[in-house]
């Protein structure tokens, strides 16, 4: 499954518990805050988060936005 099929099932699925919908929409906001970073730049936690925030409406902490950031950079 792809990650934004996962990023909408997980704000759609109230099955999934808080923590695992966290993660993955996390990781969706860090892909999405890397493609908007500039050319050659990694983007911040605090672009993560703030990602999430207004695309998402959810809170992160700054250790789950580094958590998924090391992700996505191991993940490509």
């Amino acid at each position: 499954m792809t990650l934004w099929r996962q990023v909408l099932a997980a704000l759609t699925d109230d099955t999934r518990n808080d923590a695992t919908r966290e993660k993955i929409v996390a990781r969706g906001a860090a892909r999405l805050a890397a493609h908007r970073a500039p050319e050659g730049r990694q983007p911040t936690p605090d672009a993560i988060t703030d990602t999430a925030f207004h695309e998402f409406h959810l809170l992160l902490t700054a250790a789950q936005a580094r958590t998924a950031l090391r992700e996505i950079r191991a993940r490509g």
